[in-house]
């Protein structure tokens, strides 16, 4: 067992999760600004910056042994909270790039890839999040910590690292000035084999996208 996996497992509980807490609180209150869309040509630099920091999060509490709720059934959080808006703000905002290719179980052999999405992912993880934060700010800290954990192997682990590939992908892509497939117009709702991808996918230059973006090629 590695000395992080021991420091995660033999933490004291409350720094514990005050520390998971601060995390997603700063993802949180990251992504939701970033929905906004004032300042649209940092956009994806910061959303890898800060999904990359939460699967740090995540990780954390993977490593950690299993968090168990103080209460046999889940107190009633309340009403969840609307996603849709953000949701709605990222997909505009990420357009160009919004939709990608993603495999589920890279240990399940020979699936398709399926077509997702950046803003939907976003806003799963995000409803995934803001159910523990309800507990946690409402001090039921064990019930938070057990929900993360529970949600991050269920969901949000997967969903987020998916869309940190997608995004390193396209800041990849045009600092090497590669050209990038474009899944724009796919539907996310079809599984999608290699012939089906090579034929429905166009060619668009990374120094195109670059720009609205925020990203420029490495010179």
């Amino acid at each position: 067992m590695s000395d992080a996996t021991l420091h995660a497992t033999h933490q004291n509980p409350d720094d514990f999760a005050v520390q998971i807490a601060d995390q997603i609180e700063s993802f949180l209150v990251a992504v939701t600004e970033v929905a906004k869309g004032d300042e649209p040509d940092s956009a994806v630099p910061f959303l890898l910056l800060e999904v990359s920091q939460l699967m740090l999060a995540g990780g954390r509490l993977g490593a950690h042994e299993d968090f168990l709720p103080e209460e046999r059934y889940e107190p009633d959080p309340g009403p969840e909270p609307d996603v849709d808006e953000l949701r709605e703000n990222l997909a505009r905002l990420l357009e160009p790039i919004d939709v990608y290719s993603e495999v589920f179980d890279p240990y399940e052999p020979r699936r398709a890839p399926v077509a997702a999405r950046i803003s939907d992912d976003l806003a799963d993880v995000i409803t995934d999040l803001r159910h523990g934060m309800v507990h946690y700010r409402a001090g039921r800290t064990t019930e938070a910590l057990w929900w993360w954990q529970f949600s991050y192997f269920s969901n949000w682990g997967s969903t987020a690292s998916a869309s940190l590939r997608a995004l390193q992908s396209v800041v990849a892509h045009v600092r090497l000035d590669q050209p990038l497939e474009a899944l724009d117009g796919l539907d996310t709702d079809q599984h999608l084999g290699d012939d089906t991808l090579e034929k429905e996918a166009g060619r668009v230059m990374a120094r195109e996208i670059a720009g609205p973006l925020g990203l420029r090629p490495v010179t």
